[in-house]
């Protein structure tokens, strides 16, 4: 079965950046459901490495179930305690023995959590502040036999997968926001504050809301006063960059942790112990988070499926959800005269991953453009795509792509 000729649509809808509203979230580094979407992404990563190294092929597995359940902590002007640690649930399926080579996935998924704990968000310390709890467990033969199949790699599920670009540019803003409030020079500035940044901004028309929770950390924070004088701060630095990063004719509100109250303590200000609400206030979920680009689009097409911790070789849901990201955005990039272009890829369990049950284009073009001009460039894209997914499953398989 080969590659099915793309459909290539004309959109009769406007331009997202041209509509009257948009409605665009992202949950940031420290936020439950991004931690475990990359931690997971992470484990998907190196157990994919191990198998390849161990027994020359990725075998079956799926690491896509992982669970935060928040902890208890008491928190307090100028610090606080561990109460009860975080507990991460890992999940799911995998193979642990082949042809009698053993390869050893607890210790694999443990150790690249903690590792990732260690790294991203280093007040977090394994074993006191975070458990693991492991819940990987072999899979069904029907299931191991599709990676252990010699001939080409075929699609372990039937899934429907969405991509678009490019972003437009209040999209790009709250990716930027986030980014810069848990950027290095922000956090310099503003050691006192957590990684558990969440923004949301609704726009309509030209008038655009931005409202941003990010916690501040209470051992050094001593006093409500002083809680409000850095909230203060922070706040006008966020301000100065929006209006920087806002783009031409938008009218930027900012609003920061609005659910604080003077004259309250403790129980009117945004204070974490460890920089993230999973210490005590709020749980995460794989497939929660953010989209592969990065943002959570209200108005745009969106898959149910969840790319981090997915099989890089076998499982579409990662495969296609990636691809037709970086597709729409080649498509955009090479193609001239696009002000849109949205990519959907369905598989079909069982078919070789380098042809999909079906492939459609739609885009916008620019006015007085005709689709018949670009539509060959746009199949050739495609068509390219396709062929090259060996090498693009190898660049999933290192952990080339960005996920969450």
């Amino acid at each position: 079965m080969g590659l099915t000729e793309p459909m290539i649509l004309e959109s009769s809808r406007t331009s997202p950046a041209e509509e009257a509203m948009e409605i665009v979230e992202r949950k940031g580094l420290g936020h439950p459901d991004t931690i475990c979407d990359a931690v997971m992404e992470a484990v998907a990563v190196q157990l994919a490495q191990a198998y390849l190294k161990t027994c020359g092929r990725v075998l079956h597995f799926n690491a896509d179930k992982g669970m935060l359940v928040a902890g208890q902590v008491a928190c307090r002007f100028g610090g606080g305690s561990v109460l009860a640690p975080m507990r991460l649930v890992m999940g799911d399926r995998a193979t642990f023995e082949w042809k009698n080579k053993h390869i050893p996935v607890r210790e694999i998924a443990e150790q690249t959590a903690y590792k990732w704990f260690k790294r991203h968000l280093p007040r977090i310390k394994p074993l006191k502040d975070l458990e693991c709890q492991f819940e990987l467990k072999p899979a069904s033969e029907e299931l191991r036999s599709v990676a252990e199949r010699p001939r080409e790699a075929v699609a372990n599920d039937t899934s429907a997968t969405v991509g678009y670009a490019p972003l437009t540019p209040t999209e790009r803003l709250v990716l930027q926001i986030e980014r810069f409030l848990n950027g290095r020079s922000f956090k310099k500035e503003f050691p006192d504050t957590g990684e558990d940044v969440k923004v949301l901004a609704v726009r309509r028309g030209n008038d655009l809301a931005v409202t941003v929770a990010m916690p501040f950390l209470a051992p050094l924070i001593r006093r409500e006063s002083e809680y409000f004088k850095r909230k203060a701060l922070a706040a006008g630095a966020l301000e100065d960059f929006v209006r920087r990063k806002g783009g031409i004719g938008l009218s930027p509100h900012v609003f920061l942790n609005v659910l604080d109250q003077r004259g309250t303590g403790e129980a009117g200000t945004y204070l974490t112990l460890l920089g993230t609400s999973a210490e005590a206030g709020d749980s995460g979920e794989v497939g929660r988070g953010n989209r592969v680009c990065g943002i959570i689009s209200l108005r745009r097409p969106a898959s149910a499926e969840a790319a981090p911790g997915k099989n890089p070789v076998a499982h579409v849901g990662k495969i296609y959800n990636v691809l037709a990201q970086v597709l729409a955005e080649d498509i955009h990039k090479k193609v001239p005269g696009l002000l849109d272009v949205t990519v959907w890829i369905t598989s079909q369990i069982g078919q070789p991953i380098s042809s999909p049950q079906s492939v459609v284009v739609e885009v916008i073009p620019r006015r007085g453009m005709k689709l018949e001009a670009v539509r060959p460039q746009i199949q050739r894209e495609v068509q390219l795509a396709f062929t090259h997914m060996p090498s693009f499953c190898k660049a999933l398989i290192r952990g080339l792509y960005s996920v969450c």
